[in-house]
């Protein structure tokens, strides 16, 4: 039996400051900016969403320790981007556009609903 590699970093389809809308979960219907992406758990952080509290021990930074609200991760999976035009979620696609000034080729994500480019 053939072993098979997989790749440690699968292209997601959103990226740090784009806009989302949850799908799932309680936070179900609500937007927000994505501050961080962890690849490898296949989760994001969403600006104001998912805040959970968590035990902190008493430390130098904190000395009287206790709870303090963070935001949480949500699985990728439960994220749609928003359609820069349109401003309703939509799945995301990849294409090859060539540039005008150089000729080359490179890869972009649009929007399926509108066909819009997202501007990274």
């Amino acid at each position: 039996m053939r072993k098979v590699e997989i790749s440690k970093h699968k292209k997601l389809h959103v990226r740090k400051g784009d806009k989302v809308m949850i799908i799932a979960g309680n936070e179900k219907g609500k937007t927000g900016v994505i501050t961080r992406v962890l690849r490898e758990k296949q989760r994001v952080i969403v600006e104001g969403l998912n805040i959970v509290k968590k035990a902190v021990k008493p430390s130098n930074e904190n000395p009287e320790g206790g709870f303090v609200q963070k935001e949480a991760g949500i699985h990728i999976s439960n994220v749609m981007l928003i359609d820069p035009k349109t401003g309703k979620p939509t799945k995301v696609g990849r294409k090859e556009e060539k540039d005008a000034k150089t000729g080359k080729s490179k890869l972009v994500r649009y929007a399926k609903k509108s066909g819009e480019v997202i501007k990274d």
